[in-house]
């Protein structure tokens, strides 16, 4: 297993074990079954674990398997706070509270702001005093590291970054992902204040170990081989900026060929003739992507708040990953905000179209992502979140 150093000189491996996607059976997790997964991956040299509050029955299957076979003090445990249902420093201590009983240990090593969306929600957050909360905790010991996770475009990123002292954080990244959501340009601002990075979603909830024809052909086609998920992590791994890479793996062969690749992977080995090819990979995979947006952010800041690159990368997902998850993204990266960044809030102003470099006719194209992502499904999703966030 290779290591990567976080903030403190601490040794992480450089596979994480992402604890969100546990097997269950009869309706639960199978507990006997993650626990072998687990223990072979601890065996093979992991030692980070990534859970969180609202995953259910993750936190608790964790803290058992750990405490069962007395490695608590091998390993570090990442878990989140759900500060979405957080109104009161009251309401923090208890949802700590609990994490900690339900992970079977006095503290916990790394502590994430769960899915911190904007600079605004970290300071309603300030408001509720989170800093003095945290700074108590991290005195007295019970947490090592904090850091928060994070879905949306790279701006926003950068500003959350700027926020607060943070130890670490977790953002989605993958070679699909290279210019949207943080990517690379957040990465490397992270890397130049210091701040570690974990990374989410390596294979895009799966997309990217299952290709279409046309993208496995290319690969099938390179000199050298490698599987599809193998050629994700070795593209993250290859970049000394990522200092851990989760993994949600639920199966021996996927926990072995995983530890495989992170025992074998070097800082440099994808030259541009690897960049190549897996740029014409993504190609591929966007044939039927609707609008040609790279992300690059200089339609921004809206004068409406709309997340124009997020929505662009939402609507896209939805023609090569499916409805569910680009509604999901769109969730994330306009309605869980503090204040809205949905296509709906568009004025038709056109400020944004002077700057665009691909010479996009945004406002047109924002009203084709309208009505594809803000149907039923998403109002109503958007009005869950309005109440949660007034009650």
């Amino acid at each position: 297993m290779n290591y990567r150093k976080d903030r403190y000189g601490n040794d992480i491996s450089i596979l994480g074990y992402g604890c969100m996607r546990f097997s269950h059976a009869a309706g639960k997790i199978d507990l006997a079954k993650a626990e072998k997964e687990i223990m072979a991956a601890v065996d093979a040299g992991v030692n980070y674990f990534d859970t969180a509050y609202v995953y259910p029955g993750s936190e608790v299957a964790l803290g058992e398997i750990l405490a069962r076979n007395q490695i608590r003090q091998q390993v570090y445990i990442a878990t989140k706070l759900p500060h979405y249902l957080i109104k009161s420093v009251e309401s923090m201590e208890k949802c700590f509270s609990e994490q900690l009983k339900r992970l079977q240990t006095d503290y916990i090593d790394y502590y994430l702001m769960h899915m911190l969306t904007d600079v605004q929600t970290w300071e309603r957050l300030t408001k509720l005093g989170i800093l003095d909360w945290l700074d108590e905790k991290k005195k007295s010991g019970v947490i090592r590291q904090i850091g928060f996770s994070y879905h949306g475009n790279s701006d926003m990123f950068c500003q959350l970054l700027d926020a607060y002292d943070w130890d670490f954080c977790q953002i989605q990244y993958n070679y699909m992902d290279e210019h949207s959501q943080a990517g690379r340009r957040g990465l490397n601002y992270a890397a130049a204040k210091g701040v570690p990075v974990v990374i989410m979603e390596p294979l895009r909830g799966g997309r990217l170990a299952n290709l279409p024809d046309n993208a496995k052909e290319i690969m099938a086609n390179y000199p050298v081989y490698h599987t599809p998920a193998q050629w994700s992590f070795r593209w993250l791994w290859n970049q000394p900026e990522v200092m851990c890479v989760l993994s949600g793996m639920n199966s021996l062969e996927m926990v072995q060929d995983n530890v495989r690749t992170a025992s074998t992977v070097e800082v440099g080995e994808l030259g541009p003739a690897e960049e190549e090819m897996l740029k014409n990979v993504v190609k591929a995979i966007n044939v039927k992507m609707k609008v040609g947006c790279t992300g690059c952010g200089y339609c921004m800041p809206c004068p409406k708040h709309v997340d124009i690159p997020g929505t662009f990368a939402a609507y896209n997902r939805r023609y090569s990953d499916g409805w569910f998850t680009s509604l999901k993204e769109y969730v994330m990266c306009t309605a869980m905000r503090k204040t809205s960044s949905a296509a709906s809030n568009c004025i038709g102003c056109g400020k944004c179209e002077k700057h665009c470099p691909q010479h996009i006719e945004i406002r047109n194209e924002l009203k084709n992502a309208r009505k594809k992502l803000e149907g039923p499904i998403y109002k109503i999703a958007r009005k869950i979140i309005q109440w949660l966030k007034a009650y």
